[in-house]
């Protein structure tokens, strides 16, 4: 009896532990990160895109422009990608001193935020994103950045239906196969330079000059 009253308290753990379902439709996606491709850039490159972090409401909140939070419009078109987040799986959580919520450690960033200079090379969305992952200590981890974020988006995001998947990669084959057409190994050339120039952009300001890329 008593075994079977301890697996009945930790389903109803495990329930409540549980963020609320993901609505595509209204655009709610609780306690989630979020992505979408960016017009142009990711036509060329496509792993390259907006991202942002929701409320446990499921309302989508990105660091859109200077000094300015985007809340429940999503600065770049619907949700494609998402991954969404368990609270045990963030240190903030679990640790029996600390008395906040997720929408409270949500808060605090996007308050700072507010008052930030959006720069798309310096201090981007990705920045948002990755100070709110800091201060939740997601994974037991506080050293998240733009380069690991946009990793743990690439190999871990979850496409929210065959019409994304469409959206993010359609373009990119038709001005891939335009430019091959057109340009030739020229085009192809160009594209790889461009796309390895901002991957080492990024790696070198995150990891060599560690002031470069804010969080």
């Amino acid at each position: 009896m008593d075994s079977a009253a301890a697996i009945d308290c930790r389903l109803v753990l495990d329930r409540n532990s549980l963020p609320d379902e993901i609505d595509p439709k209204r655009a709610r996606f609780p306690c989630c990160i979020v992505w979408t491709p960016l017009p142009v850039l990711s036509w060329f490159i496509p792993f390259i895109g907006h991202i942002g972090i929701c409320r446990e409401d499921g309302v989508i909140l990105d660091f859109a422009g200077p000094n300015f939070v985007c809340v429940d419009n999503f600065a770049f078109g619907a949700t494609a990608q998402y991954i969404q987040i368990r609270k045990e799986q963030c240190l903030l959580f679990t640790e029996p001193d600390k008395d906040m919520s997720w929408d409270d450690a949500v808060r605090k960033c996007t308050q700072e935020f507010q008052h930030k200079a959006y720069n798309l090379f310096t201090c981007n969305c990705h920045s948002f994103v990755a100070n709110n992952l800091n201060r939740l200590c997601y994974g037991g981890y506080n050293r998240w950045n733009v380069v690991n974020l946009a990793a743990l988006v690439f190999l871990k995001g979850r496409w929210v239906n065959k019409t994304a998947i469409m959206k993010s990669y359609l373009p990119f084959i038709l001005v891939f196969s335009l430019g091959i057409l057109l340009g030739g190994l020229t085009f192809l050339i160009g594209l790889a330079a461009f796309s390895f120039v901002l991957v080492c952009w990024f790696i070198v300001g995150t990891y060599c000059l560690k002031n470069l890329i804010q969080l």
